[in-house]
């Protein structure tokens, strides 16, 4: 059984008058951070690195506000790459590779790849985003789940 089930719907809880869009547009961010939170703590029997990385050109990486809030819920690094779209990178490390340019795909990503900007967690904000993250936002979807019906 998929955990959250199918029915499963976004919600913003906790807003009141004073909440403006930026509050919203924050709580977003939030949200699709402990969502990549609870999806690497699923995962974590498999390997995880000792930072987070994030590209993309249009995406979060590109916002140093998502970057360092990535950073403090994971309560790891977060970097992006020396150049936004890494799927083009990814693409000419496959060329140089496959035109014997580099010998192997290791080879071919430490020769291509450099981090750019990183942004180390801020403990005490990271310790915020750790008790709400356990205390709300895990007890979430089990008491909203007969509001999706």
């Amino acid at each position: 059984m998929r955990f959250p089930g199918p029915e499963a719907r976004g919600a913003i809880i906790g807003f009141g008058d004073v909440h403006t869009r930026s509050h919203i547009y924050r709580a977003i961010l939030e949200g699709l951070a402990y969502s990549l939170l609870e999806g690497k703590e699923r995962t974590e029997k498999t390997q995880w690195g000792q930072d987070n990385r994030s590209a993309g050109g249009r995406g979060g990486s590109q916002s140093d506000a998502a970057m360092q809030l990535t950073a403090d819920v994971f309560g790891m690094p977060a970097s992006r790459p020396h150049i936004y779209e890494a799927s083009g990178l990814g693409a000419a490390i496959d060329a140089a590779v496959g035109t014997k340019l580099h010998p192997d795909f290791k080879t071919a990503v430490k020769e291509m790849t450099h981090l750019g900007r990183s942004f180390d967690p801020n403990p005490d904000t990271h310790d915020i985003y750790d008790r709400l993250y356990n205390e709300v936002y895990l007890q979430m979807y089990s008491k909203l789940k007969p509001l999706y019906r």
